[in-house]
């Protein structure tokens, strides 16, 4: 059966909710556009999933002082995270044995990047120094949650979340807790901007997934969390279930620090594992939430990936990175909220901005919304480094 996920928040280009984020992918409607929120240069020449609330909005809907350190990482986490435990109906955390499992790659750097000339002289600046690295808008959300039982940050880069929420199940399996709130949250800043840009896999234009004229990734920021529950929890309160999470896998490329390899083995592995522990074939497969990020590189291999498993008969694929943008260390939870959604409607979201079959493998991803049975989905988080991550989502 799996892990049981009894609740799920979400913040995106796309929508402020699960319930946003389903009518945006129902209607085929990107959030992909024009930077707005960053002051820089190249406002007007690139194009990425930016979520429409300003960090002043956020401080007010959550109920900030105005005065706080949080950075826009901890503000969208925070605001995905409440409405997770809101959704899985938690209000009393010290019931049971409840951890926080928070991924980032961005962490606090929009802050310290714009503070950066005024941090010797400015004392009131200086609060962004400590609310810089990784852990801060982890621990900071999980202080605003009440939990205490157990916190970590995952951060391996593109695969983040994903490894997130394996861990959380993993510690409910080894009856280590008794439910966990996984996810990742990042945020755009002008490092991560003029970091793509100068890896040359940024495109000025709407991405293209697994096109054979695709240019590169849209860069997103994004939020999203999980609630996992063990069957105990689920048994005791009499829980509705939105979704198992019934495997997981993780492997390493072990190629390049950025690039995959030609034949996609961390890929390759990562899947293989995820459907042993799910006890699934490859042909149990319903749809794959590919990571398509349209980079070169990354759909060639993972396109080649998908064929050493599934030989001829790949399922219907998308990429939904055509309508939030990569969303970095978000990515695996953003797009298991996606597959969460389609199990529910019993429906497959479009790989938008699609045209033409890349010669190499010809494969051809879904380019419009298909109702169809629906019962396991699996979803690919591919980071740099080669951390490889599969996650495969059963129906309820």
């Amino acid at each position: 059966m799996g892990v049981a996920i009894t609740g799920m928040g979400i913040i995106s280009a796309i929508g402020h909710s699960v319930v946003e984020s389903k009518s945006s992918l129902l209607a085929s409607k990107s959030g992909i556009g024009t930077l707005k929120h960053i002051q820089t240069k190249h406002s007007g020449y690139i194009k990425v999933g930016e979520v429409s609330l300003s960090n002043e909005d956020l401080t007010a809907q959550l109920q900030l002082p105005e005065d706080h350190n949080y950075t826009r990482t901890g503000l969208l986490g925070l605001f995905a995270a409440r409405a997770a435990l809101k959704d899985a109906n938690i209000s009393a955390i010290s019931t049971y044995r409840t951890g926080f499992i928070s991924s980032t790659t961005v962490g606090g750097m929009d802050m310290t990047e714009f503070y950066l000339k005024q941090f010797a002289t400015d004392p009131e600046a200086q609060k962004y120094i400590q609310s810089h690295h990784a852990g801060d808008s982890t621990q900071k959300i999980a202080d605003a949650l009440h939990i205490t039982e157990f916190v970590t940050t995952i951060s391996t880069a593109c695969s983040s979340a994903a490894n997130a929420i394996m861990l959380g199940a993993r510690l409910i399996k080894a009856g280590k807790l008794d439910r966990v709130v996984v996810g990742g949250t990042d945020a755009l800043s002008k490092f991560t901007i003029n970091g793509f840009k100068t890896l040359m896999i940024q495109s000025d234009e709407l991405c293209a997934p697994f096109d054979a004229d695709r240019k590169g990734l849209n860069l997103g920021e994004a939020a999203a969390y999980l609630v996992l529950e063990s069957d105990k929890v689920i048994a005791k309160e009499q829980k509705t279930v939105l979704a198992y999470l019934s495997g997981y896998g993780n492997a390493n490329d072990a190629f390049h620090q950025t690039a995959s390899s030609e034949n996609g083995e961390g890929a390759f592995l990562a899947m293989q594992k995820a459907l042993e522990l799910a006890q699934l074939n490859p042909e149990h497969i319903d749809y794959i939430n590919a990571h398509g990020t349209a980079t070169p590189n990354n759909d060639l291999s993972e396109s080649v990936a998908l064929q050493r498993v599934f030989g001829n008969h790949i399922p219907d694929f998308s990429s939904t990175k055509s309508f939030t943008g990569h969303t970095l260390a978000a990515a695996g939870v953003v797009e298991a909220v996606f597959s969460i959604i389609a199990l529910q409607e019993q429906t497959i979201f479009p790989n938008l901005n699609f045209k033409t079959p890349m010669p190499e493998t010809g494969l051809q991803p879904v380019t419009s919304v298909i109702k169809k049975e629906v019962q396991h989905i699996l979803s690919n988080s591919f980071g740099f480094g080669g951390n490889c991550s599969t996650l495969i989502f059963s129906k309820a």
